[in-house]
């Protein structure tokens, strides 16, 4: 075998769903990986269809993007695009709507593309949007991508991680209603997920010691309890927990004002307590860079920070920079961890 063909051999899969079929996730596809570029630094693998993509690629008038149809892992194309077909039939592509075919293939994409991470076939995984109501089944009763990875993987708990250049923000409280947000405050879970985020800086972004800010539960971070005794009784105490243990752990910090201040250009990371406190700011800050990491799986998962789009789908509109991002997370990551662990 000559060097150039090892040096291909050696670019790591990264595995990437089709997410919903009548959503913007086959669109920002094709536009990220249409720069062959891309192939220089990692073997793309879509599970799909080719027959979708090739549907969008006449739809989009991107006829320049090329693609190369596989079975199996066992030998992909890595100067190429590979598209891994979860199946074969011919399906009703109806860009825009929301409806049982796009939750029906979505799920085929993911269940693929899931075994075959945790088989160890594909470094890592980006996930494209699917709708939470229309992707429901048997085997999928979960509130969204980060509960079926997480129970798939047997983790009881995980991150969800939203990180980009300028900022990286987890939250306490995942996809939970508003309603049960506070009883899920704990000295416990606030530990488990500062342990979780702490882990995740040092082995996957490479922070050796890593500054922390905590976001209070209340207006104003309570008032010094006026406005409610959770940073007194919880958020604090837990905070200073850390703090002996000699970790940069800080808060917690009144929510509505720390992004707007930029405060948090100061820390590392931030942890808020539930999904829109942390989501909103980042989100807005970030905009079409920014990515959602799942940290604390035995695995790699990354996905663009927008749901499916429907409004717009197949009309040449949605902006590829978050799946293109989140491509390019999903290496870094796992080039991360493997210098970690040969270190």
């Amino acid at each position: 075998m000559d060097k150039e063909s090892k040096s291909h051999k050696q670019k790591p899969l990264i595995g990437i769903t089709m997410g919903d079929i009548n959503g913007i996730g086959p669109e920002v596809i094709i536009k990220a990986l249409e720069n062959s570029k891309i192939t220089q630094h990692l073997t793309p693998i879509i599970y799909g269809s080719a027959k979708v993509l090739s549907f969008y690629r006449k739809q989009l008038d991107r006829n320049n993007f090329n693609f190369s149809p596989i079975s199996d892992l066992s030998k992909p194309y890595h100067r190429k695009v590979n598209v891994l077909n979860c199946w074969e039939e011919m399906v009703d592509i109806t860009p825009g709507q929301d409806n049982a075919i796009g939750g029906k293939y979505a799920f085929k994409s993911l269940e693929t593309a899931t075994n075959d991470l945790i088989e160890g076939k594909i470094a890592a995984l980006v996930t494209a949007p699917i709708n939470k109501l229309n992707i429901q089944n048997d085997n999928f009763k979960f509130a969204g991508h980060t509960e079926y990875l997480a129970e798939k993987a047997g983790s009881k708990e995980s991150l969800m991680f939203m990180v980009s250049d300028a900022m990286r923000v987890g939250v306490l409280t995942g996809h939970i209603p508003l309603k049960d947000v506070a009883a899920a405050v704990t000295k416990e879970n606030i530990a488990k997920k500062l342990k979780m985020m702490t882990k995740s800086l040092k082995q996957d972004f490479g922070i050796a010691k890593p500054k922390i800010a905590v976001l209070g539960l209340n207006p104003h971070a309570g008032e010094d309890g006026l406005l409610g005794k959770e940073e007194i009784e919880i958020i604090r105490p837990a905070i200073e927990e850390f703090k002996s243990k000699g970790q940069l752990v800080m808060g917690p910090y009144p929510a509505d004002g720390f992004f707007g201040s930029g405060e948090h250009h100061k820390f590392d990371a931030v942890l808020a307590m539930y999904h829109d406190q942390g989501l909103i700011p980042f989100k807005s800050l970030t905009f079409s860079t920014g990515v959602n990491f799942t940290a604390g799986l035995p695995f790699i998962r990354t996905s663009p920070d927008h749901g499916t789009a429907y409004a717009i789908a197949g009309k040449d509109q949605a902006d590829e920079g978050s799946m293109r991002t989140a491509i390019f997370a999903a290496l870094d990551i796992a080039n991360s961890r493997l210098e970690n662990a040969e270190s």
